[in-house]
């Protein structure tokens, strides 16, 4: 898709695009790295795709967005949402969504080596929160 067309989806659009991405792609990592049952990989992917998680990862991934992926990630986290946050403050929603509306963009405008770098650092970033 032309970064232009991409530009001007809903940015809810992308983030459901972007969610499904990085669900994927930790499910996947998972998966390979661990010999568990489905519902013990599925614990272990949610310490992730939290919204809080991602809120956190969003707060340090941000200073490396380039100008384009800022504005998507702003207009995600301003973008009113009629759905509420189950576990999550409204503020990490809101950040969880601008990260995954990113990652949506960058799949979408085929910059996949750009996403997977963002959902590695993601990786790492939990990692370390996990460590403390």
């Amino acid at each position: 898709m032309e970064e232009i067309k991409a530009n001007q989806l809903n940015p809810l659009s992308l983030a459901f695009v972007g969610d499904a991405v990085f669900t994927l792609f930790i499910r996947t990592k998972l998966a390979i790295e661990h010999d568990n049952k489905a519902g013990a990989l599925h614990s272990m992917a949610n310490r992730y795709v939290k919204a809080t998680a991602q809120a956190k990862i969003e707060d340090e991934l941000a200073p490396l967005f380039t100008q384009r992926e800022a504005d998507i990630a702003r207009r995600a986290r301003n973008h009113h949402n009629s759905t509420k946050a189950k576990n999550a403050s409204l503020a990490d929603y809101k950040k969880a969504t601008a990260f995954e509306a990113v990652l949506g963009y960058l799949t979408l405008t085929e910059q996949s080596e750009r996403a997977e770098e963002f959902m590695r650092k993601a990786i790492e970033i939990i990692d370390k929160e996990n460590d403390k």
